[in-house]
């Protein structure tokens, strides 16, 4: 395995780390340890209706961030997944790249890649899961506390280029409060049928004194091949496999014939599709007053197969000989990821008092990370990124109508991918920005504005290329509440720009993990949107509503297009530029239907939709088409159950060279008990996924004609907290 010494070369970039917490540590060590701590860094109030309203620093409820969404306690335990995209698959205006088992990145209306960001407290994973669709994302699910959904203009407050919007992951590593109680365990063990899925993960905060919590946490998860409800291969995929095999046939190579037929039959079992993944973090904070600081280290590692596109290695008629075998034994090797990540960070809040500023927040995260592309047992492809991300934070006291805060944001990458198919060339990235959010309070009108600055240098010492961008972005929100609180309308209008990343501009050569031949452009010039959009939140009477509604007209837009060729032997995509829009619609609805001592039912209705073409009509690939969800939840004492029926539309509006997906519906349904009464932090959920056994493909997802979704799975979770 290649893989360097990470220690070494934390050294290297820690320093800033170090710096970060030696100005944390003096005002923390002066300040009284006896005052109490919030609950969170991350401020999370409970309206009068239940309704968690998630809040930026200094903003009391931040509706430039449109479209806000949680997803935690027995939600997050029942939609559990090994990969971030499938856990957060169902909420509206999100789907998944699904592009297998061990690889799943969530998309945001319509948009992924590196136009939505997956964050881990507020800064980046700083992995590769961004650049390609069969890279995981290194956060293990099992350890993760909340997840945050947030949409719209003014997540340009954590990148430029989060113009989708971003995924800001919760996890347990750094303890954000003191401990009350001698210790505190949580456990969650799993098992599923579809999968043979076995996992457990554990995590442990114990207190060292009055001021002083430790934390550890591990997890591991297994996986076999994925159960599937029929044929693996799309009917269009299909019928070439078979052409191709009649044709093999014709011409005397029956054993070709036979491997394509076999092929193009394979059902049950998606081959090659297993995972294996397993973490550990250990962290400590201390508390002093209303400050805190806190450290953390972790280590992320998963082995998973990728699928491989039925028929890749058999081109008929091409070559002779022993160049024809060689080609047939390289289309038998199977691909899998062997992927390690080492991760510090360090996160601190420090009070400032009743002056204008009331807190500085501080959030640094750096990684080493590497991932191996195996072809068999041989080495393919090695990619090698070392990353640091931090941001500060101002927050403002509130004066009257007036609150807010200011900040400034740096972030390097040094990517390298090794090898004789590495298709991108080493790159330098460097980001400095500095952003603004503030919200004036008129009672039932408030004004909202966010802003950012940010430079952006891409360099690539092989090609002699060094880019340099200057991006401005900025959201302005009018909201009314025309009663009591009960619906907040608003509007946003938004400006955003985002420089290419260093996989659009210097991608050029095979890419075997996607099958496919990947062409970048090192002209491509900076992306920029005008957006506007109209929101509906709160509650109507006994029901709880959000919509939003949102136009998008991109400049120079980036994107990834089949070109219909193909160069050693694979078919080549090439990243272009245009005019585009996006037009889109998103909405839930909660609602009780029966409320009496002892048992609420309660229905739950979920939808959205997203056009996106470019300026002359033709669709832009992968957009996710019309879904629907709906659901049932009753309560009766120390059991609870959920039944829903998720419909997901054909999608035939698409790009040259892209196929159509059919429309497909799943029955899901949960159940869930409470044995100890009167505490519901011990809990065992059954879960019913499929349950018709439906063939069903995410039009997202690069694989979808030969990697389907899972069949009929049956699943049971445990989770403790003592």
């Amino acid at each position: 395995m290649l893989y360097h010494n990470h220690f070494t070369r934390f050294n290297l970039r820690a320093s800033a780390l170090v710096l970060a917490t030696s100005l944390l540590a003096a005002p923390l060590a002066a300040q009284d340890g006896t005052q109490t701590q919030g609950d969170d860094l991350h401020d999370r109030r409970v309206d009068s209706d239940g309704v968690i309203v998630v809040t930026g620093p200094g903003l009391e409820q931040l509706d430039v961030l449109t479209g806000t969404s949680i997803v935690e306690g027995e939600e997050l335990q029942r939609e559990l997944d090994g990969q971030i995209g499938e856990v957060l698959a169902k909420q509206p205006g999100v789907s998944a790249t699904s592009f297998s088992p061990g690889a799943s990145r969530p998309v945001l209306r319509g948009f992924d890649g590196e136009r939505v960001r997956v964050l881990v407290d507020g800064i980046g994973t700083i992995d590769v899961s961004n650049t390609s669709a069969d890279h995981a994302v290194t956060v293990e699910p099992l350890t993760v506390e909340r997840v945050e959904i947030l949409r719209g203009p003014a997540v340009l407050l954590y990148g430029s280029q989060a113009i989708g919007g971003a995924v800001n992951i919760i996890d347990k590593r750094i303890p954000t409060r003191r401990l009350r109680e001698p210790f505190h365990l949580d456990v969650l063990a799993e098992g599923d049928t579809a999968r043979d899925l076995r996992s457990g993960a554990a995590s442990l905060d114990l207190p060292v004194g009055a001021n002083l919590v430790l934390h550890a946490d591990g997890s591991y998860r297994n996986t076999d091949d994925l159960e599937i409800p029929g044929l693996s291969i799309a009917p269009d995929l299909r019928a070439d496999l078979l052409a191709d095999a009649a044709e093999e046939e014709a011409e005397g190579e029956f054993e070709e014939a036979d491997e394509l037929r076999e092929a193009a039959n394979q059902r049950g079992v998606l081959p090659n599709s297993y995972t294996e993944t397993w973490s550990a973090n250990a962290g400590a904070a201390i508390f002093a007053g209303e400050s805190n600081l806190g450290v953390s280290i972790g280590w992320y590692d998963t082995l998973y197969g990728v699928p491989g596109r039925p028929g890749a290695g058999h081109h008929h008629g091409e070559e002779e000989g022993g160049d024809e075998a060689a080609e047939e034994e390289e289309g038998e090797e199977r691909v899998s990821i062997d992927m390690r990540q080492f991760r510090a960070d360090m996160r601190g809040e420090l009070a400032l008092g009743d002056g204008f500023f009331s807190t500085l927040r501080t959030r640094v995260g750096y990684s080493d990370y590497v991932h191996t592309e195996f072809e068999g047992e041989e080495v393919g492809t090695v990619f090698d990124v070392e990353g640091i991300e931090g941001r500060a934070e101002l927050i403002q006291n509130r004066r009257g109508a007036l609150g807010g805060s200011i900040g400034v944001q740096y972030y390097y990458r040094d990517f390298e991918a090794i090898g004789a198919e590495a298709f991108v060339a080493p790159n330098l990235t460097n980001q400095f920005a500095v952003f603004a959010l503030q919200e004036v309070d008129l009672g039932g009108f408030q004004i909202e504005g966010a802003a950012r600055y940010e430079t952006v240098d891409i360099s690539s010492d092989a090609l002699g290329v060094d880019r340099d961008f200057g991006l401005f972005s900025g959201a302005l929100s009018l909201i009314v509440e025309p009663g009591e609180g009960d619906l907040r309308f608003g509007v946003t209008g938004s400006r955003v720009e985002r420089a290419p990343g260093g996989e659009e501009l210097f991608a050029n050569g095979p890419h075997i993990a996607t099958q496919a031949f990947e062409i970048g452009d090192p002209s491509l010039t900076k992306e920029s949107a005008l957006g506007v959009e109209g929101f509906v939140r709160g509650s109507l009477g006994p029901a709880t509503v959000s919509f939003s509604i949102y136009q998008n007209w991109f400049d120079d837009y980036i994107y990834l297009q089949g070109t219909g060729l193909e160069e050693d032997d694979l078919p080549v995509f090439q990243y272009l530029q245009g005019d585009a829009d996006y037009f889109g619609l998103e909405g839930e609805v909660s609602f009780p239907i029966i409320e009496n001592q002892g048992f609420t039912l309660s229905g739950d209705v979920r939808g959205d939709y997203v056009k996106a073409e470019l300026d002359d009509g033709t669709p832009l690939p992968r957009i996710p088409p019309l879904s629907l969800l709906g659901a049932l939840e009753a309560d009766v004492g120390a059991f609870g159950g959920r039944v829903e029926v998720q419909y997901f539309a054909e999608q035939d509006d698409i790009a040259p060279f892209e196929t159509p997906t059919d429309d497909f519906t799943f029955v899901n349904a949960s159940l869930s008990f409470t044995p100890i009464r009167g505490n519901d932090t011990v809990r065992v959920l059954l879960r019913a996924d499929n349950i018709f056994d439906v063939t069903g493909r995410r039009h997202a997802s690069f694989t979808k004609d030969f990697v389907p979704l899972s069949g009929r799975n049956f699943k049971v979770s445990l989770l403790g907290s003592f």
